[in-house]
């Protein structure tokens, strides 16, 4: 049986986790392992978060995009939460559009689904809820909800280290994975800066490296062989995209995202990109 809030479901996967489910456009998030193992697997691990908060100085900036039932920025707050004395502040920064999903991972019957038994979590997504924002001595998590590119817009230029990037697909919302838009997150990212997403779909990826990001395979989980990561720097990633994909993205009968218009010349562009010299 489904718990369900307007616009959205509690949906038990084949592996007996439980996910939800958006009953507008029918996707499923943490479709593949769950919501307690892809955040960490896909996200925090390939980000080296725990490594990047230990090394001390100014405040970690992540960016969790697509806020969902907060499953990836929990993950995030946990691990800031247990780092060592001297470690870094995390500022979670989480967007999206509505907060139903949470909501709805917040009822009494899905707690323990979500990863929401533990009291200071469930305390912090319910401040995070009520005020929009969440404070301990080790993280800050603010909550900003509305239209996604014009939330970016506002946001400091050279903020985020960290990129949790966890959007509907481009069949659903193409507008969201635009070459503009990456080029926006791009300005907004600090120097160094990583970028982390399920995705793999070829326009997804030009569309990143058009964009003005280097972009490589990451680990895959569950029914998916791989994930894609992303970076200010190609040298920064250990399986950068290289001359396999480039053929593919020649064969491919949907190379690039819905804003490129002359595909001939962003496919020039994209084989005269540093990681593919």
């Amino acid at each position: 049986m489904t718990t369900t809030k307007t616009g959205c479901e509690v949906v038990t996967l084949a592996d007996g986790a439980r996910a939800i489910r958006d009953c507008g456009n029918g996707e499923v998030m943490h479709c593949g392992t769950g919501p307690a193992v892809e955040p960490d697997a896909i996200y925090v691990g390939p980000s080296r978060l725990d490594a990047r908060l230990a090394e001390g100085g100014a405040s970690l900036v992540l960016f969790d995009v697509g806020l969902g039932a907060a499953s990836n920025a929990l993950a995030a707050w946990q691990v800031s939460e247990a780092a060592p004395p001297g470690a870094r502040h995390l500022e979670l920064v989480s967007f999206d559009n509505e907060v139903l999903a949470l909501e709805l991972a917040l009822l009494p019957e899905n707690l323990a689904s979500f990863g929401l038994v533990d009291p200071a979590a469930r305390a912090a997504v319910r401040g995070l809820l009520l005020h929009g924002h969440h404070e301990t001595a080790r993280t800050s998590w603010r909550l900003v909800l509305g239209d996604f590119p014009h939330s970016l817009a506002l946001e400091p230029l050279g903020a985020a280290d960290i990129v949790f990037w966890d959007l509907y697909s481009s069949r659903t919302n193409p507008l969201l994975w635009t070459v503009a838009l990456f080029q926006s997150l791009r300005r907004a990212c600090r120097d160094g800066a990583t970028l982390h997403t399920t995705s793999t779909s070829t326009s997804a990826r030009t569309s990143m490296l058009l964009g003005g990001f280097a972009v490589g395979a990451s680990v895959g989980t569950g029914s998916r062989d791989e994930t894609t990561i992303a970076s200010t720097h190609h040298h920064a990633l250990q399986a950068p995209l290289g001359a396999r994909w480039l053929e593919r993205l020649g064969r491919s009968s949907a190379a690039f995202g819905s804003d490129v218009l002359d595909g001939a010349g962003a496919l020039a562009t994209v084989r005269g990109l540093p990681q593919f010299q």
